[in-house]
């Protein structure tokens, strides 16, 4: 940096900075992008800065989250799988443990290091111990829900995943309100946070919403917008989502449609089944356009108080729509109708429990393929949306290659924060491999990854390679068959033309690159047969079905003891009678 720009830089009034996570979105659900989804509040922050159309995350949430809050590959900060699905094999190897090293520096630690205030509300998921917490990981004010989700709601678990909904203020326990909704709740401790600041600090704000995960809960007035909106079905919406996106010219005009499952045809569904599936998506949309709302609520706030100009936004999602639907699933099937009501006129409001499904998924991924848990497109690409900065062009998009590892030291350099070395504060610290993105921000260069710049990922057995237009992947069953395939995605976005035999010294050198970033990452190699499902019912056996077990054992043992005394004096009875 040249010294003239340096000092300008110095002077300047570090900005605020606001970063809201979206959680299982699809690229194509904000406005700014083509979504059917009103959006006005994200499109105002879209208008005022940079969408990003080329945005890679992890395919679940909480490797995101930490890729996100260090600026460094999952499995090199402890996080390289979610614990709910991570297989027996992996636990406790290096870079498995499922939640934040303690060498991991985060985004909040160094902000606060530099005199700005940290908060943090809404979804965590990355440790609930007290060592693991955001009070012990930089952030001066947090309320948090530990885990991967809960019921938004109610203060209650949302599946047979956890024993309880983990809630936590500071490092101590917490319990939401009489009146809780989730993207509202986390926005109002936000504000209140904000509005308990009594200096001129900047401030740094994380919102992590539960919006859309299941279960896709939203209020009525929301839900009610959208009556009717997606009676078309899932294939109408792919097909419009994919037409949006030419039409907006996010993808070529040619580009092929990407494939969704066969299992179910709309077509093939009676009035009533459509009836129920078409309102599963309009809670989807609903939930989407409440956490919208609410976000209009923190920018009014933040304008009212004269904070908004100086505040950088990041909107993004943490992985793509999610497939799962518990009801496909025995265990969680009997589970969900035991304690939620899943069908009805009043589908999304209290007590009652709504998931999409894959159809659905791969619709709202649209024009991708696939979603959430996979290395596809649909898992991965998902919208970002940086908003405010000196300099930063207005309204403007940006199609180059980035990923969540390059928000943290693009914010750094926002904040006028140097990036860290492998040392912090005199202990080993993981260094940061993402890349600053505010060369893209003001239009001082087209790209920040070179063509010929390999960029890996891997999450739960299914992988990919970055480089250039190229991208070598694999998906593990059901969405894949776990072989490397090769799609040029300037051409193909949808990952529809296998080039691999087009191109064998191409597949085959980008093969030894991803080798390369699997060795360098320490990535381990899913065991024969993994199954994503079945690692969630073992994680459900030993944090839900044996702590109940446990909270159950005195009462039952009582039980025993009874009737065992009954057994007694009925025999010893019995004996006294005969004599």
């Amino acid at each position: 940096m040249a010294p003239l720009a340096w000092c300008a830089q110095a002077l300047a009034a570090p900005p605020n900075i606001v970063v809201l996570v979206a959680d299982d979105w699809g690229f194509g659900d904000i406005g700014a992008l083509g979504s059917e989804i009103s959006t006005p509040h994200i499109d105002s922050l879209a208008r005022r800065g940079v969408t990003f159309s080329n945005f890679h995350v992890a395919a679940t949430c909480s490797p995101t989250r930490a890729m996100l809050l260090t600026g460094a590959d999952h499995h090199r900060v402890g996080v390289g799988n979610m614990p709910e699905s991570m297989p027996a094999q992996h636990q406790g190897k290096p870079g498995y443990a499922g939640v934040l090293s303690d060498q991991a520096v985060t985004l909040a630690t160094q902000l606060k290091d530099q005199g700005y205030h940290t908060y943090i509300t809404g979804k965590w998921h990355l440790g609930k111990t007290p060592e693991k917490l955001p009070a012990r990981r930089g952030f001066e004010r947090s309320f948090i829900q530990a885990d991967s989700g809960s019921d938004n709601w109610e203060n209650r678990t949302y599946m047979m995943l956890y024993d309880k909904a983990y809630w936590f203020e500071g490092d101590r326990p917490a319990t939401v309100p009489q009146d809780f909704y989730s993207s509202k709740f986390f926005v109002d401790k936000a504000i209140e946070y904000l509005s308990a600041q009594s200096d001129s600090k900047p401030f740094f704000t994380y919102i992590g919403f539960q919006a859309n995960h299941i279960p896709l809960q939203a209020p009525k007035e929301f839900v009610d917008q959208y009556k009717g909106k997606y009676d078309a079905g899932w294939s109408a919406l792919r097909k419009a989502r994919h037409d949006n996106a030419v039409r907006l010219g996010l993808i070529p005009a040619d580009a092929p449609l990407a494939s969704m499952p066969r299992s179910l045809e709309w077509e093939g569904l009676d009035p009533e089944q459509r009836r129920l599936h078409a309102q599963h998506m309009e809670v989807y949309a609903g939930m989407a356009q409440a956490a919208d709302f609410q976000i209009g609520r923190l920018i009014a706030h933040l304008k009212k108080t004269g904070q908004f100009d100086n505040t950088v936004f990041v909107f993004l999602s943490d992985n793509g729509p999610d497939p799962a639907d518990p009801m496909n699933i025995t265990a969680s099937k009997h589970w969900v109708r035991a304690n939620y009501r899943t069908e009805g006129p009043n589908l999304g409001e209290k007590g009652t429990f709504s998931a999409n499904g894959p159809r659905w998924a791969s619709a709202i991924a649209s024009p991708w393929n696939g979603y959430k848990y996979f290395a596809a497109e649909g898992g991965l690409r998902v919208p970002l949306i940086i908003s405010g900065g000196t300099g930063i062009l207005n309204g403007t998009r940006s199609n180059a290659f980035t990923t969540v590892k390059d928000v943290m030291p693009t914010l750094l350099e926002m904040a006028g924060v140097p990036a860290h070395g492998d040392t912090y504060q005199g202990a080993p610290a993981v260094t940061m491999d993402g890349r600053s993105m505010v060369p893209l921000l003001k239009g001082t260069s087209p790209a920040i990854y070179r063509a010929d710049e390999p960029v890996g990922y891997e999450l739960a057995g299914s992988a990919a390679l970055y480089k250039g237009n190229y991208k070598l992947v694999k998906n593990i069953a059901p969405l894949g068959d776990g072989r490397w395939a090769l799609y040029d995605l300037a051409r193909d976005p949808g990952e529809t033309n296998d080039l691999s035999k087009a191109m064998p010294e191409r597949f085959q050198s980008m093969q030894a690159d991803y080798a390369d970033y699997a060795q360098r990452n320490k990535v381990l190699p899913v065991p024969d047969g993994f199954d994503l499902q079945q690692a969630a019912m073992h994680y459900a056996v030993h944090h839900y079905v044996l702590p109940k077990l446990r909270e159950a054992l005195p009462a039952l043992l009582a039980v025993l003891a009874l009737l065992a005394g009954g057994v007694w004096w009925w025999r010893r009875r019995r004996a006294a009678r005969r004599a």
